[in-house]
């Protein structure tokens, strides 16, 4: 669903384990890694994209976690040129997002990669809360920072510090959907 301004609609998944670290997936036959994420489709909601786009990338269900917050507004980024596909119409010129913060409550086996025909990723690893953004590509990394910075007060229970090396200014404040926390 691309908005009247070339940006697609997408929903952003970070999925914690007790350690508060994330689930850093790697993108299917690449060197490259992110988080899972994907597209509201037409109709759809964020939590139905969300619970979707989860088994589908990564086969959790939503009886397999619990949901913790969500960024409040759209995150944005554009996309280099390169990656503009000018042929396609309409013209998607980057993605806007929301940003669910997951805590994996059933066992790590539930975590299956390839249980739909279009496999995203082939290898997941758990990594430290802040590693997602040294990892991710050049033009998602603001994005990610916004959406760590957000997210992890809910996480880390206002106790954590974010490291000093992100000082871009915190963009929005997460919003506590886990009513147990």
């Amino acid at each position: 669903m691309i908005d009247s301004e070339g940006y697609r609609a997408n929903v952003g998944i970070v999925i914690t384990n007790d350690k508060h670290q994330v689930l850093l997936a790697k993108r299917y036959k690449q060197n490259s890694w992110q988080l899972p994420q994907g597209g509201i489709d037409q109709g759809e909601s964020d939590v139905e994209a969300l619970f979707r786009e989860l088994n589908e990338e990564v086969g959790l269900e939503s009886h397999h976690v619990s949901v913790l917050a969500k960024t409040p507004k759209w995150l944005r980024y554009d996309l280099p040129d390169c990656h503009i596909r000018r042929s396609q119409k309409p013209i998607c010129v980057g993605q806007k997002q929301v940003w669910f913060l997951l805590r994996l409550t059933s066992g790590e086996e539930n975590i299956k990669l390839d249980t739909h025909s279009d496999i995203e990723f082939d290898e997941w690893a758990w990594v430290d809360y802040w590693h997602p953004i040294e990892k991710v590509i050049d033009f998602k990394k603001p994005i990610y920072e916004d959406m760590l910075k957000a997210l992890a007060p809910v996480l880390f229970n206002n106790q954590h510090t974010i490291p000093a090396h992100y000082s871009r200014p915190l963009k929005c404040s997460a919003i506590t959907l886990d009513k147990t926390k």
